[in-house]
């Protein structure tokens, strides 16, 4: 149900929200929890954080991961740098973090990946590169959590209400 103040009628808080996504984009590195976007939107963390949603269609968090793993794939396939300076430079603290997300979100490794990269990398040159940013875009329709609890066959939990007939 649309209220006065969802994103859908209020364009001012979709600004706001915005901003907040703009301030992700160009610092995707650091730590952004929910409090400090809803200072940048000027609104609660609890509205912050629903109105994400609803504005963008996947959680803050989920949205900020997508845009690391992103940021990761390009310097694992464009650079020479290890992968433990990708790592923190993408934002995780830790390179044990950041290859398991990385391997759950993509399907392989950071290491694997660059390799499949490079070798696939002569066939690409003739692809646009919008094309092939939109292709390898990850995708984070659910929770990383939630996909291991479903590869692991784990039937506890919450269950999923958008698959259940």
């Amino acid at each position: 149900m649309d209220t006065p103040a969802s994103t859908g009628h209020d364009p001012e808080l979709l600004r706001r929200l915005l901003r907040a996504r703009d301030r992700m984009d160009a610092a995707s590195h650091e730590a952004w929890p929910v409090q400090r976007l809803a200072r940048v939107s000027h609104v609660s963390a609890a509205h912050f954080a629903r109105a994400f949603k609803d504005a963008f269609g996947v959680p803050p968090h989920r949205y900020l991961l997508t845009r690391r793993i992103e940021r990761a794939t390009a310097l694992l396939r464009d650079t020479e740098l290890p992968i433990l300076d990708i790592a923190l430079q993408t934002g995780w603290n830790s390179l044990g973090t950041f290859g398991r997300t990385f391997r759950d979100i993509t399907g392989e490794t950071p290491r694997q990946l660059r390799a499949r990269e490079r070798a696939a990398a002569h066939a690409l040159e003739q692809v646009p590169g919008c094309f092939l940013s939109a292709a390898r875009r990850p995708d984070l329709t659910i929770a990383v959590s939630e996909k291991r609890r479903r590869e692991a066959g784990d039937t506890v939990g919450a269950p999923n209400t958008k698959e259940d007939p």
